[in-house]
């Protein structure tokens, strides 16, 4: 079995740190890296159900999208939320890895799997990352359907691609507006609209668009809306990432299991419809 400094290796190639954000926190977060590594569980976030999911599986490693401390913290004590995660993973002997914007910007990344998702076409990122001489890296993806399709078979197809959530997929536009290009961003992705506007597309798939980004987005420029949840946006790319590593397990003859979480981590359980008509007070 390799040790999780090997893994991480591994993992850092695929995803170097380099490739974050500066404002971001990746790498290793706890873990010893002369350990031993069996079994790797891949989630989108490190919360206690999955971190419970890790110990009860036995995994050596968790490897996650989504930082458990993106801000700096003087503690790690059991009384705060993060501090129990911390503190549950030890016990357990599992360490945890996180790949955020690294993993978004590579190629391929979070993006690339979310058009695979939905069946589409990879062009080129929308935002192409400077130091990428073959232009593949950056932040989301230009893309194309196979075949034009309205907004309305548009949106059913990126709902029947994702995870199912209690939020469902929204939509801005015309039902029945031809789509044909498309921007996708996984994950909170309505800091990207003037680049959308740029690429000339007619759609944009993401999650957390918040009411007047969208608003204003949509009637400077009338690009089809497509916001799912932020969690089932990032999930293809746990498939991704495992065949990856699978892979290069294989490559090295490492006796390594690799497993995607399946816990629906999107913090919205339920979902009521809303029928009645907006009154006058």
């Amino acid at each position: 079995m390799p040790k999780l400094s090997e893994v991480i290796t591994a993992l850092e190639e695929l995803y170097p740190p380099r490739w974050a954000e500066s404002w971001d926190a990746v790498g290793l977060v706890c873990g010893d890296p002369q350990a031993e590594v069996r079994r790797v569980l891949l989630a989108v976030d490190p919360l206690p159900a999955v971190a419970h999911e890790a110990a009860e599986w036995g995994a050596d490693l968790l490897f996650t999208h989504h930082p458990l401390y993106l801000r700096g913290t003087t503690s790690v004590a059991a009384t705060s939320f993060k501090g129990r995660v911390v503190h549950q993973l030890i016990r357990s002997g599992t360490a945890l890895h996180v790949a955020h914007t690294n993993a978004d910007h590579a190629d391929p990344g979070v993006s690339d799997a979310l058009a695979a998702a939905i069946g589409l076409t990879v062009l080129g990122p929308l935002v192409p990352d400077p130091t990428d001489p073959a232009g593949r890296r950056g932040s989301g993806r230009i893309c194309e359907l196979p075949e034009p399709e309205p907004l309305s078979a548009f949106a059913a197809r990126v709902a029947a691609a994702l995870p199912a959530t209690a939020t469902g997929i929204r939509v801005a536009g015309d039902p029945d507006a031809v789509i044909s290009r498309v921007v996708v961003s996984g994950g909170s992705g309505d800091s990207f609209f003037a680049e959308v506007r740029a690429a000339g597309v007619d759609a944009f798939v993401t999650a957390d668009l918040r009411h007047h980004p969208a608003s204003e987005a949509f009637a400077a420029e009338p690009v089809a809306l497509v916001d799912a949840a932020h969690w089932a946006t990032e999930w293809p790319w746990l498939g991704q990432a495992a065949r990856e590593l699978d892979a290069i397990a294989e490559k090295h003859g490492w006796e390594l299991e690799t497993r995607v979480s399946t816990l629906v981590t999107d913090p919205w359980t339920a979902h009521a419809p809303m029928s009645t008509p907006a009154r006058q007070p």
